[in-house]
């Protein structure tokens, strides 16, 4: 797969890139670097943020961060590459001990788990929207299990597009590896509320250095 620029909204990239920690913005399929740029007002006060777009062309100005067909079906050396991709942007732009903050929605989602699992040193407190864990075991999982992070998984209960399996892989994973703070909105549908993003700003906060 090859794999395109990722790009920030910010410009400089971001206010100090020697913060110990910094949130990146990871959006769902299909769509593009501005699209969450607008839950930064919920972040914690002094977190610097860069919003990525992924590498994938979908068309009409959307990204992907890796293909899914029909049946929901992701390939895992897809799903490596777009990793692969976030880690240059992080190590051609922050310090080499700042922390990632990643912040997915939906495909995002994915990828803020999946850094997590490549590379759990550099990532504090990932925060997951509607998001999942593909099929498989990844290469930190076992590192993982000892080191149970805070991870968020926020969700809704009426979401028609997250698959029931997925939803229940993600559970298992995370009940096996991390101590997740998880919440589903009754209603909610394949989005995000003020009320949910609330609940990420009062689980970062005590988390940040």
């Amino acid at each position: 797969m090859r794999v395109a620029h990722l790009r920030s909204v910010l410009s400089p990239v971001l206010p100090d890139a020697s913060s110990p920690a910094v949130a990146i913005l990871l959006h769902g399929y299909g769509s593009h670097e501005h699209d969450l740029a607008g839950l930064a007002r919920w972040l914690p006060a002094g977190l610097p943020w860069a919003s990525l777009r992924a590498p994938l062309d979908t068309g009409y100005g959307g990204a992907a961060w890796f293909p899914l067909s029909p049946d929901g079906a992701m390939e895992q050396d897809a799903i490596d590459a777009a990793a692969a991709a976030v880690w240059a942007w992080v190590d051609a732009h922050l310090a080499d001990d700042a922390r990632i903050v990643p912040v997915g929605f939906s495909q995002g989602g994915l990828m803020a788990l999946q850094l997590l699992r490549t590379r759990p040193e550099r990532v504090l407190a990932p925060v997951v929207l509607a998001g999942f864990v593909p099929v498989g075991p990844q290469p930190a999982d076992a590192t993982l299990a000892d080191l149970r992070p805070a991870v968020f998984w926020g969700r809704g209960d009426a979401d028609p597009v997250i698959w029931p399996d997925a939803i229940d892989r993600t559970r298992a994973f995370l009940r096996d590896h991390a101590d997740a703070e998880t919440h589903v909105y009754a209603g909610l549908g394949h989005s995000i509320t003020e009320e949910e993003m609330e609940d990420v700003g009062a689980f970062l906060r005590p988390r940040l250095p």
